[in-house]
């Protein structure tokens, strides 16, 4: 096992993979990042499928044999993500038993299109729950305002749920709230209260937008503040009276994750982020270059502070340099959901141009 990310899996915190393709999977990639790497996770969203699916003619006979079928472009790609994340979940399975359900996920994203769309969320979430028939994969829901009813009516219904595209402390806690209400709801009903979640914070993108703005003495700092104020918040109200009756009630926290982890500006460290947000309780999904980076040369320094260290000084320098985090984190989720969305299309336009000779030569 490789020294360096071993070391943060016995600090607390877990490795997870955010990539999946085909060839990952059939090249034995995965499971030697889980055998040597400590990998014992693995995130997916339509940006992911759509570099997986146009890259090459790894998906091209399954594509063909689902359209002969006559199978929509959107149904086909779903067939696609879950043959590919079930295979995943299988080779994390001892993970997730080894863990007792606390590790060895895989996460599946419903349309971007139903960002907006509570009701159309929840209905998409409960078909792919069912549809994919692993015990170990989450549904990943966005942390909107229509994100956050959908999400607390899925763990109500007992479906595992990712919230994605959180970018600040007031998102998380939002998302946090629903997650909690789902779990209230259910111990009211007499339901088991053992419906795991994760609540995805994005890192680096924060820093993309603010070095534009703000002097060089403030670069790659944003992400890293904007995380240990979240922390703290996390473990408040992990220690919460709330909270701790849900706990022994029997319920799981909903863990915080990393997402967003890999260096954008070239002129920092490319395990910047991961050496910064070693925590216990937390997981951090990484691409595969910052995976492999960090397994090289990767030294987290002390587990980050229960109260968020200097975040709020840092946050305040931000703010004499004009930056206004609040309407920055709003329009960061606005612009996560957009991006999701236009990579949405292309996927869909990728399968569509492969499926056309097809359907066409079949009418």
């Amino acid at each position: 096992m490789n020294p360096n990310t071993q070391a943060l899996h016995e600090l607390g915190q877990s490795l997870w993979l955010d990539n999946i393709t085909r060839r990952l999977l059939d090249e034995g990639t995965l499971a030697a990042y889980i055998a040597e790497l400590s990998v014992t996770g693995l995130t997916s969203n339509p940006t992911i499928f759509e570099h997986a699916i146009g890259q090459g003619n790894d998906y091209d006979s399954a594509i063909a044999e689902r359209a002969r079928d006559r199978h929509s472009t959107e149904q086909i790609f779903f067939a696609l993500a879950i043959d590919d994340l079930r295979r995943a979940a299988d080779l994390l399975r001892p993970a997730f038993d080894a863990s007792g359900g606390t590790d060895g996920w895989v996460s599946l994203e419903v349309s971007p299109l139903l960002a907006d769309d509570a009701q159309k969320t929840i209905a998409a979430a409960a078909a792919l729950h069912e549809s994919a028939a692993r015990d170990n994969l989450f549904i990943k829901i966005p942390g909107t305002t229509a994100g956050l009813t959908a999400i607390e009516a899925s763990i109500f219904a007992g479906i595992p749920v990712n919230v994605t595209l959180l970018f600040s402390r007031e998102q998380y806690l939002a998302a946090a709230s629903a997650y909690t209400r789902g779990i209230e709801r259910r111990i009211e009903a007499g339901l088991d209260p053992q419906v795991a979640s994760v609540a995805s914070l994005f890192i680096s993108r924060w820093d993309v937008a603010a070095n534009k703005q703000t002097p060089t003495d403030l670069h790659n700092r944003l992400g890293i503040a904007i995380a240990g104020r979240t922390y703290r918040a996390y473990r408040e109200l992990l220690a919460s009276d709330r909270w701790q009756t849900l706990a022994k009630a029997g319920a799981r926290p909903q863990r915080l994750l990393w997402a967003s982890t890999g260096t954008k500006d070239p002129a920092a460290p490319d395990t910047l982020y991961v050496d910064a947000l070693a925590a216990p309780d937390t997981i951090n999904t990484l691409p595969e270059q910052t995976l492999q980076a960090y397994a090289d040369h990767g030294r987290a320094a002390e587990p980050m502070a229960l109260d968020g260290g200097d975040a709020d000084a840092v946050l305040q320098a931000f703010a004499q340099a004009g930056v206004d985090v609040d309407a920055l984190a709003a329009r960061l989720q606005r612009e996560g959901a957009e991006s999701f969305s236009t990579s949405w299309q292309a996927l869909l336009k990728q399968i569509d141009d492969k499926r056309s000779p097809i359907t066409e030569a079949a009418k």
